[in-house]
């Protein structure tokens, strides 16, 4: 039932517009194809998402003046460059493991420090499972929830732990936060690898 009341949300970012790349792009287009796609299709709102940007990505890093401009030797690619190669969770990538849990309590335990963020936007892996595998550590809460800023602005909420664990929403950011709140991450990322309090 769960699944079916939220078939229409975009799932990486609750806020944009559901998109997939079959209904932005039909298999086997060729690139002028689809390019004449983009100019003519009725659906405005997806030809501007962020999905289309994703897919033109690919024919801008396969043209032979960005990669001459790039510098990337002749011969160098074996095949053509994908910004997510879905086929290596298919065939040649093999699950070792699905539980994260026992590697971040050997690393906090040895004195790594961590930081675990996540897009306050995001469906495929919603904060609140990630507050869920943090609660299940078990560690002790040092400093208990605050928001956190970039110019005077929230950027999101943070909570650090015990053992060297910092959490940290970033406020409109989605599954893949920096992509959607450069800036923000940017300053989240800076503060914390020099030892700064979000």
């Amino acid at each position: 039932m769960f699944k079916k009341l939220v078939s229409g949300i975009n799932d990486q970012h609750i806020l944009e517009p559901l998109c997939g790349l079959d209904k932005l792009f039909g298999e086997g287009r060729s690139f002028e194809e689809e390019f004449i796609f983009l100019k003519h299709d009725d659906d405005f709102i997806c030809q501007k998402s962020r999905v289309a940007t994703h897919k033109l990505s690919h024919y801008w890093a396969n043209d032979p003046r960005v990669q001459k401009v790039l510098q990337i030797r002749k011969g160098t690619m074996r095949e053509l460059w994908v910004r997510c190669r879905r086929t290596l969770l298919n065939v040649t990538y093999i699950l070792t493991f699905s539980n994260s849990i026992p590697y971040h309590i050997n690393l906090s335990s040895k004195g790594y420090r961590s930081l675990i963020y996540s897009g306050d936007h995001d469906m495929v892996v919603p904060f609140q499972s990630t507050q869920a595998w943090i609660k299940y550590l078990n560690y002790s809460i040092i400093d208990d929830w605050r928001p956190w800023t970039v110019d005077g602005q929230v950027a999101g909420y943070t909570r650090s732990y015990s053992n060297y664990m910092t959490f940290a929403t970033v406020k409109g950011g989605g599954h893949t936060a920096p992509e959607y709140k450069r800036e923000e991450c940017f300053h989240m990322f800076k503060r914390w690898i020099t030892q700064q309090p979000l």
